[in-house]
């Protein structure tokens, strides 16, 4: 089989398709003939060499934690029944998701119905339970004002998607070309935070916001936290910007203000846990609540994907093709 390894850490043309092995599942797995594989900004860190939440790989390495197709082979003590069927599976601390074939346990697997493209099934198994998870803890509500600053990343999409369907008013925000898309959405309005000025276009609109989904970080976060109204809330759930969003407990008591973290042990907790979560947002891709965007490139242009999603050139959630 084809599968994009690492053989050193580095920039992403360190990634190079080799020809391997075919793999052989194991007790309790199954073997995935997969057809699209997640590509997760922590893939880059990791490319990188450099230490994160994910302890870095030995090498050579396969990476990737997310992969859909159709289950094409099973290990002892599986059902028959699995095989032909079409699924996505997260891989968890292990990788292995960019290439041809992919081998899980049974038990992590997720049925993906006849209409929901592979595409959108990876969304919605790792970017969508997240967006999901960050909804239930901290749900817009119809007098929310929301503001998402990485409206045109693959979570921000559909925390968009969700707060409108809320009834709440909602602030999209990007930058650059990136805005372009978010019309789509339907937004009530949509600015570019790359520009100056553009959290003056928020107050000119409505005042303030009350509630920020905040992936985003950095100067970006920070001025989305002084953009909230007195009793608003503000949920993290990522740094995009290189850093965390900086706030002063003093001025978060002072203006009643709620922040917190998104991710983590308040997500596990959460009715099924992580795999209630991604079950939860594959039911709504499956039954259209959802639409993903999904940008997506050959097997063979990992590197290309990897740069692009580093530079932010890629809208939405990442995603490798290895089958038409």
């Amino acid at each position: 089989m084809r599968a994009i390894r690492l053989h050193a850490f580095g920039p992403a043309d360190n990634l190079v398709l080799d020809e391997v092995p075919d793999l052989e599942p194991g007790p309790g797995q199954v073997r995935v003939a997969v057809e699209a594989s997640g590509v997760h900004l922590l893939d880059t860190t990791l490319r990188r060499g450099e230490p994160g939440p994910v302890p870095l790989p030995e090498l050579p390495t396969v990476p990737g934690r997310e992969v859909a197709g159709v289950v094409d082979r099973v290990g002892e003590g599986v059902d028959g029944s699995w095989l032909g069927l079409r699924v996505v599976a997260h891989l968890g601390q292990g990788p292995g998701g960019y290439a041809e074939q992919a081998v899980t346990a049974v038990a992590s697997l997720f049925a993906v119905a006849d209409h929901v493209s592979m595409p959108d099934a990876i969304a919605a198994v790792g970017t969508g339970r997240t967006a999901l998870g960050i909804l239930e803890l901290e749900p817009p509500a119809t007098d929310d004002i929301v503001l998402v600053p990485s409206a045109a990343g693959g979570v921000g999409w559909l925390l968009v998607q969700s707060a409108l369907g809320a009834g709440a008013t909602v602030v999209a925000a990007a930058r650059g070309p990136r805005t372009e898309q978010l019309g789509e959405l339907g937004p009530d309005l949509v600015v570019d935070y790359g520009r100056d000025g553009w959290a003056e276009e928020v107050r000119a609109a409505y005042g303030g916001v009350t509630l920020v989904y905040d992936g985003v970080g950095g100067e970006v976060g920070r001025t989305s936290l002084e953009l909230l109204k007195p009793g608003g809330r503000l949920v993290m759930f990522g740094f995009s910007a290189g850093t965390p969003t900086r706030f002063d407990t003093g001025d978060v008591i002072a203006r009643g203000l709620t922040v917190g973290w998104g991710l983590g042990p308040r997500m596990t907790a959460l009715p099924g846990g992580i795999p209630g979560l991604a079950a939860r947002s594959l039911d709504r891709v499956a039954t259209g609540a959802w639409r993903p965007l999904v940008t997506t490139y050959p097997l063979s242009e990992a590197a290309r994907a990897h740069a692009d999603l580093e530079a932010r050139r890629a809208p939405g959630k990442v995603v490798l093709t290895s089958r038409t």
